[in-house]
């Protein structure tokens, strides 16, 4: 399992913006955003990686993996 996977990715839909944002709480700051929500994925995918890679280069600890939670589950009540 890549490291990458121990992070959750959202990509949602802002009625704000009216595009796609991705987002990686937890991890990152920001994201990524764009038209086409599968592209946003695959864009925020990278910067997951990109951003574990910056963690190990800077000597830092990665944060607390946020995967693995059952957040799917624990959100139906909201759903």
């Amino acid at each position: 399992m890549k490291d990458s996977a121990r992070y959750i990715k959202i990509v949602e839909w802002s009625e704000e913006d009216q595009c796609y944002v991705g987002s990686s709480p937890g991890l990152i700051f920001g994201g990524c955003h764009g038209d086409d929500e599968k592209v946003v994925f695959d864009e925020l995918c990278r910067i997951v990686d990109e951003a574990i890679d910056l963690y190990r280069k800077d000597g830092k600890p990665l944060p607390p993996p946020t995967s693995g939670r059952d957040l799917v589950n624990k959100m139906q009540p909201v759903a």
